[in-house]
């Protein structure tokens, strides 16, 4: 008998959080599941345990309720009220006009709005259709809540009959509750159980996630599989004001860097240089390289020419945009001392030197719509003062395909100084592979890679035509590109960020896979890259050692990461930041450094290992 009394009495205060904040556990309740499915995308299913979740967290906030005395506790209901809604009502009307919920790179633009443009904002986007929108279902809801809380008062306005008729049914519905509770207790108990292990894994995903110490390895962890789903307006918020915390430590440490920014002297040994960085380019995936469709004519035609020089052994330090920005824009390389954001990025010493640099990118301008990875990549790019370190040019908007960078460049183009640095930053083959060709330059279908490819069905040759159909107009871009600069004096440099997979060998996947354990497909699928050296007529007339030295360089080991090295040398520039042994075209360079994959797998050991065991199968 006493057990059951202690039992009884766990059971009730069990339920006491819930009916001492009824109306609060019902109305947050209630504006979770909305804003869920009114950010929901269409076509994508909704987060499988969200109605578990939300169960143990509106619950544990009605239990901290619960140990707040009663005269502070409305106080903290109302502020909690304010801040809940208004949240909500915010990311659904991100969602409404952009097509985002919260986002890191919302709030980074929000903390970069001034005045003025906050106020043209409200005035262009805050138009009566608004209430009409699903935003309407949100203020429906804080309506009815408002109604809920005011009944005392409105009551008075209503004749007796109509008091004493609501008031019989307020009785009746307070002593069934009271019959019911114990009970109810147990329904709570049962649920919160439940809720709690079907929610356990994101929860815990989630923490992990905020406790991340930089703004890299939070993206990491996102790709992770099982990664936390940010599944409420609050759970983005907070997600999103971290992302920008951690972003800022490393801002702050990029700006220190830029303030110590040194340059001994420029020779402007070569007065026009050109930096193509394409994406998601699968070396496998290059004629130039062996593949067997033609993706790659107009390359190849200039490599006959001798002045494209190929190189054979390149790798990409990362396969993941933002990881390679950092290492590639960084005068930092993998193996050296601090981490990259200690280190000066090359455009601020090429701009030091007397260089003029445009950077034109058709990915990394601040969007609302943007994912977190394009975040972790732009925002050392888009930082205001970092941005005005690094270039003189900059484009103002992206284009559906890479060729509107080109129609940019070429207004721009003014602007160029006597000594130039021009950047091309292309979206080039990211996923979704088919949006990212015009349908009128489509040459392969997915019909042509059965004899090649009988291994994969219909859905899966066609993707690999898309692919490839984006790989051939790729080569238009960056040929096009090359013809901007035919008759002057100027060295090309072309690298894609880092590799891609598209049903390579047996795999059976698309895009790219970011275990943490790298074996040897994985780091030739997706690491290794196409990699080359364009250099005018004009150019190999004066400068013909520097193009011996591409020529010699051609078959050396090398990692993307020391480009901004190779970059300094062909600009003459002498800095304290230039070494020559992470210069490939030097006679100093150290070809033997571990080209180290995700900074943890060495590369060539992983090559030399696979290419020690076929070997031994070919014996056996």
């Amino acid at each position: 008998m006493k057990i059951l009394t202690i039992l009884g009495k766990i059971i009730d205060k069990l339920f006491r959080p819930i009916k001492e904040n009824a109306p609060f556990f019902v109305f947050m309740y209630a504006l979770g599941v909305l804003c869920a499915w009114l950010t929901q995308p269409d076509g994508k299913p909704l987060y499988e345990h969200l109605y578990s979740e939300l169960f143990v967290d509106v619950y544990l906030l009605c239990l901290v309720l619960v140990l707040i005395p009663r005269k502070a506790r409305r106080w903290v209901k109302a502020v909690l009220y304010v801040a809940l809604y208004g949240v909500a009502i915010v990311d659904v009307y991100c969602w409404v006009k952009f097509e985002s919920t919260l986002t890191p790179t919302m709030l980074l633009l929000v903390g970069e709005t001034d005045t003025r443009e906050a106020g043209e904002f409200l005035r262009t986007y805050l138009s009566p259709d608004v209430i009409f929108s699903p935003v309407g279902w949100v203020v429906l809801l804080l309506l009815v809540h408002v109604f809920w809380t005011l009944r005392p008062q409105i009551e008075e306005h209503l004749t007796y009959r109509q008091r004493v008729f609501l008031g019989y049914r307020l009785r009746k519905g307070r002593e069934w509750l009271r019959r019911a509770e114990p009970f109810l207790g147990v329904v709570v108990l049962v649920t919160f159980c439940f809720s709690w292990s079907a929610s356990y894994a994101n929860k815990k995903a989630f923490w992990r996630i905020m406790h991340q110490q930089t703004v890299g390895d939070v993206e990491h962890a996102l790709t992770q599989r099982g990664h936390a789903n940010f599944y409420t307006p609050v759970n983005r918020l907070l997600f999103s004001l971290r992302a920008n915390s951690l972003a800022a430590e490393q801002i702050d440490k990029l700006i220190s860097a830029a303030d110590k920014v040194q340059v001994d002297s420029c020779s402007f040994r070569s007065p026009n240089i050109v930096l193509i960085i394409g994406e998601s380019y699968g070396k496998q995936h290059s004629a130039q390289y062996g593949y067997f469709m033609p993706t790659t004519p107009r390359q190849s035609r200039r490599e006959k020419s001798g002045l494209l020089v190929k190189f054979t052994d390149v790798v990409s330090p990362w396969n993941l945009t933002s990881y390679v920005f950092k290492n590639v824009f960084s005068m930092h390389v993998v193996g050296q001392q601090g981490e990259w954001c200690d280190y000066p990025l090359f455009p601020e010493v090429f701009r030091k030197a007397g260089y003029h640099v445009t950077f034109l990118t058709n990915q990394f301008l601040p969007k609302a719509k943007e994912e977190v990875y394009d975040f972790s990549g732009g925002f050392f790019l888009n930082n205001p003062t970092l941005s005005k370190a690094q270039f003189d040019t900059r484009n103002s908007q992206v284009f559906r395909y890479d060729a509107g960078l080109l129609s940019e460049y070429r207004r721009l183009r003014k602007e160029d100084g006597e000594h130039q640095l021009t950047i091309f930053h292309l979206i080039g083959q990211h996923v979704s592979y088919r949006q990212r060709s015009p349908r009128d330059r489509w040459k392969f279908k997915g019909s042509d890679y059965a004899d090649h490819r009988p291994e994969l069905n219909d859905k899966q040759r066609q993707t690999v035509a898309d692919y490839d159909n984006a790989v051939l107009y790729n080569d238009s871009v960056v040929d096009q590109i090359c013809r901007l600069y035919e008759h002057t004096n100027t060295v090309v440099i072309y690298m894609p960020d880092h590799g891609e997979e598209c049903y390579e060998g047996t795999r059976g996947i698309t895009c790219r896979l970011h275990s943490a354990r790298v074996d040897y497909d994985l780091a030739r699928y997706e690491f290794e890259i196409p990699f080359w050296i364009w250099c005018s007529h004009e150019y190999v007339v004066r400068h013909p050692e520097i193009y011996r030295e591409i020529i010699q360089a051609r078959r050396r080991r090398f990692m993307t990461d020391a480009l901004p090295h190779l970059l300094l040398y062909l600009a003459g520039i002498s800095a304290p930041s230039y070494h020559a042994e992470y210069n490939v075209l030097s006679p100093d360079y150290n070809e033997l450094r571990p080209r180290l994959l995700k900074k943890s797998v060495d590369y060539d050991k992983l090559r030399e290992a696979h290419e020690a065991k076929e070997k031994t199968m070919r014996h056996e």
